[in-house]
């Protein structure tokens, strides 16, 4: 990906899709500074790399009236924690991706007479800062049980994990529909004979989930996002976002 113009963000907090609300989005991710400068260093500050930390910050025009707007969301997930996923450049299966479990730590609206009325909110990571892909795009319904599309994340070294994170923006049908997405790996694209890693908790209402696998060792490199379905005339939309940490 070489220089480009930002024009196609997509932004993701728990179930709500921010995309078409959101005119700016910042992603910070640093590691705290610890000096251990002595009388052997030459001269020169000698410094090892503390805590790691990331930031997500969002602004846009204010909306309300449905769990998915932004001020609807924004209340709802504020002081508590939940998946974040960023895309720089569109969210495409294979689109790159950022995501964290995020702190929603404050939410600000308003502003003066005649203008658009803006909000503005951010989320502190709980857990690394994942960079990965896009494994599932937000506008394609899924009402059956399905695969998606494999990426190759990669290998998972021991010590590593594989990080997963599901948000789904919209439900509909009868009979309590539900969707339990789950993220398999594979030896390679074929898939045939592919093993389940995670497991997501059964969806009947929008909602964003972040899972992680243990530290050990995976030798599969192609993962992909898996569904089954329930209910009558059920229609779900979901966005997934895989990478290793």
């Amino acid at each position: 990906m070489g220089g480009f113009v930002l024009t196609n963000v997509r932004l993701f907090t728990g179930g709500a899709d921010l995309t078409s609300a959101s005119n700016k989005v910042e992603l910070t991710s640093k590691v705290e500074e610890k000096e251990t400068t002595n009388y052997g260093s030459q001269g020169y500050k000698e410094l090892l790399g503390g805590l790691a930390s990331a930031e997500i910050q969002g602004e846009g025009q204010w909306e309300a009236g449905d769990p998915g707007l932004v001020d609807d969301a924004s209340w709802a997930q504020l002081g508590g924690l939940g998946a974040w996923s960023v895309g720089p450049d569109g969210a495409a299966v294979g689109n790159l991706a950022y995501f964290t479990k995020a702190l929603r730590c404050d939410y600000k609206l308003g502003d003066a007479v005649g203008e658009i009325a803006p909000w503005t909110s951010s989320g502190k990571s709980s857990w690394p800062l994942v960079r990965g892909q896009f494994a599932h795009p937000p506008g394609i319904a899924r009402t059956a049980d399905g695969t998606g599309t494999g990426v190759n994340v990669g290998t998972v070294a021991a010590g590593k994990r594989l990080y997963a994170a599901l948000h789904v923006v919209s439900v509909s049908g009868t009979a309590s529909p539900t969707l339990t997405a789950r993220v398999e790996s594979s030896a390679d694209d074929t898939f045939a004979s592919p093993t389940t890693r995670l497991t997501f908790t059964a969806a009947s209402a929008g909602g964003g989930e972040i899972l992680r696998t243990d530290s050990t060792a995976i030798t599969d490199a192609w993962w992909r996002v898996a569904w089954t379905i329930t209910g009558t005339s059920p229609s779900f939309l979901f966005a997934s976002t895989l990478g290793i940490w």
